[in-house]
């Protein structure tokens, strides 16, 4: 064994054979561990996931046509259907359209012949109003009954009326968007702010303050008059009304006004305005003229007594 090979710990490859007995045995050398760790730079393992790697990359690079070929293709099916998707919706266009046209004509014919059924209906309540009134009058006891029909009416609100009252006026801030039904909560500058249950509130405060006769915007309250949200709208007797809300009350102005700046329907609309910038305007007016509301016939009947 050389120096050199001694200094590296290293082996002879005739290191351990004996050369001078003949038949003796041959020694089979053992590497050196140190030399192996300073000539051996990469663990076997590495070298051999090395290898496969490289094998993979040639076997990839020598087909790059058919890689590119994959991709062309992918991208023209996707391309195909995105056009067809096109088409289709190019297609049906004017059949959404003239669908939709045939809806909402549909839609103006049937409210046209309902407002014109409302129309006669009320022009055949009037006929009948009158005929009743000519017929009754005649007698005292035909005159007692008017009376008590004329104090039925009124509370009913079945009959126009119009004199002395104030104006409740209530404006949502600008750019506030619809509410969906099912979410009721205010959010400062999204949602819309003014919900049904303020508009009842105003109601029952104005009823407590004196108010005689109620409208919100041209619906007249009534026993069966309802206030409901629906989505973003808000709907009086199933009719929707607009920003701005505008409640009109007959009664004593001064006493009804005193009364009604105490309320706690007031209080709510100014605590509305201070948070989320709605505008609240009340004021009085020497004559407001409020129209009849609709009454509905009673259709049912409960046997009273022993059968």
């Amino acid at each position: 064994m050389s120096d050199g090979e001694r200094a590296l710990g290293g082996y002879s490859p005739d290191a351990g054979r004996n050369a001078h007995e003949a038949g003796a045995p041959t020694t089979i050398p053992v590497p050196s561990l140190l030399r192996s760790l300073l000539s051996e730079h990469l663990d076997p393992g590495y070298a051999a996931a090395a290898e496969r790697r490289a094998s993979a990359s040639a076997a990839t690079t020598s087909r790059p046509v058919a890689t590119w070929g994959w991709k062309i293709l992918a991208g023209l099916l996707v391309t195909a259907v995105f056009a067809a998707a096109a088409a289709q919706a190019t297609s049906v266009a004017p059949a959404t359209q003239e669908t939709r046209q045939v809806l909402a004509t549909g839609v103006r014919n049937a409210q046209q012949a309902t407002d014109r059924g409302t129309d006669r209906r009320d022009a055949l309540a009037g006929q009948v109003e009158s005929e009743r009134r000519e017929r009754l009058a005649g007698d005292e006891q035909g005159r007692r009954l008017l009376a008590d029909l004329d104090v039925a009416e009124f509370a009913a609100g079945a009959t126009a009326v119009h004199g002395p009252g104030l104006n409740v006026t209530v404006t949502e801030a600008s750019g506030a968007r619809d509410l969906s039904d099912v979410s009721k909560q205010r959010v400062a500058g999204s949602p819309q702010v003014i919900l049904d249950r303020d508009l009842q509130l105003v109601v029952d405060s104005l009823w407590v303050s004196g108010a005689e006769a109620i409208a919100i915007g041209t619906v007249r309250i009534g026993p069966n008059v309802t206030i409901r949200q629906a989505g973003g709208g808000l709907l009086v007797d199933n009719q929707p009304i607009g920003n701005p809300y505008v409640v009109r009350a007959v009664g004593p102005p001064h006493t009804m006004g005193d009364a009604f700046d105490q309320s706690a329907g007031l209080q709510r609309l100014r605590n509305l305005e201070a948070i989320y910038g709605v505008t609240v305007t009340v004021s009085e007016a020497d004559d407001l003229s409020l129209p009849a509301g609709s009454v509905r016939e009673i259709n049912f009947a409960k046997e009273i007594g022993p059968k």
